[in-house]
């Protein structure tokens, strides 16, 4: 049974962070695509 919770575990941790990764990913694009397309709207309207 050792083996079974050793690859249980391997499995959550290597889950687990492609979990961490993709929610890193998302919240970069939201911090950096609001504020560009804010920008791009200012732009848009002033010219």
């Amino acid at each position: 049974m050792k083996i079974i919770d050793d690859l249980a575990g391997a499995i959550y941790d290597v889950l687990s962070s492609v979990l961490w990764g993709l929610s890193y990913l998302a919240a970069g694009a939201i911090i950096v695509s609001v504020p560009l397309y804010l920008v791009s709207f200012l732009f848009e309207w002033l010219y």
